[in-house]
């Protein structure tokens, strides 16, 4: 049964749970699946990264799946500066005949992380519940819980039904006014927009003609984007 874990402490636990060395599949432990969710912003990327490089330094063996990054290509981006290469998905990839792929070709696969799970059909979701209770592979969801028009993502809706781990992760994003933003503004022309369709990509950069803008709840619903100010640099990490 899906529940929700306390944000608290949530990005550390995802870190620390890494299994001994080697091929989970030939252990008598059931594998798990994990949805990691969050507002555009609060490192969700990021963190899909270091725990693909935590799990990879135990001797274990995953594929690292995307589809809609920033970038437009098939890797995985952060707003830090951390980039890797990904495996692009599209809605006709059935995940357990690309995972049947690679054991076929001689190579493990223990784990896979799933970055932008949110653009995931149910139908792909179900897949990915398959791998998990069937073959014992490890799956690290990343994404969206819900739309520009604050409506869940069909993906993320099945994945909060089907996921043994729902978390929220702690890294805390302000909307404009200093209150923390859950809500991912669409805006176009300067103006948040509610019609369109779902999936439109783009970042967050203020220059872009259409753009995306986290906002706390109050200013979401009275489409207040606050006042405008010039694309700051990001200050360096060192």
């Amino acid at each position: 049964m899906t529940h929700q874990e306390p944000a608290e402490g949530a990005a550390t636990g995802a870190l620390a749970a890494v299994p001994a060395a080697g091929n989970r599949r030939s252990l008598p432990m059931p594998a798990h699946l994990r949805f990691y969710l969050g507002p555009m912003d609060c490192g969700k990327s990021t963190l899909a990264l270091q725990i693909d490089h935590n799990h990879a330094r135990q001797g274990r063996c995953g594929l690292v799946l995307t589809q809609g990054d920033r970038s437009a290509s098939p890797r995985i981006t952060t707003r830090v500066g951390m980039s890797r290469a990904a495996v692009e998905l599209d809605s006709s990839t059935d995940l357990r005949e690309l995972v049947r792929r690679q054991w076929a070709a001689g190579q493990r696969v223990d784990y896979l992380i799933v970055d932008e799970a949110q653009f995931l059909s149910p139908e792909q979701v179900e897949q990915l519940v398959d791998l998990v209770d069937d073959s014992h592979v490890d799956v690290y969801a990343f994404g969206l819980a819900t739309d520009f028009r604050s409506r869940l993502f069909p993906g993320s809706q099945r994945l909060f039904e089907l996921a043994d781990t729902v978390l929220a992760l702690q890294v805390e994003v302000l909307c404009w006014c200093g209150r923390p933003g859950g809500f991912n503004g669409r805006v176009v022309g300067g103006a948040l927009v509610r019609e369109g369709e779902q999936v439109v990509i783009a970042d967050t950069a203020t220059s872009a003609e259409t753009r995306y803008q986290v906002l706390c709840r109050r200013h979401y619903r009275g489409g207040e984007l606050g006042p405008s100010r010039p694309e700051e640099p990001q200050l360096p990490l060192s």
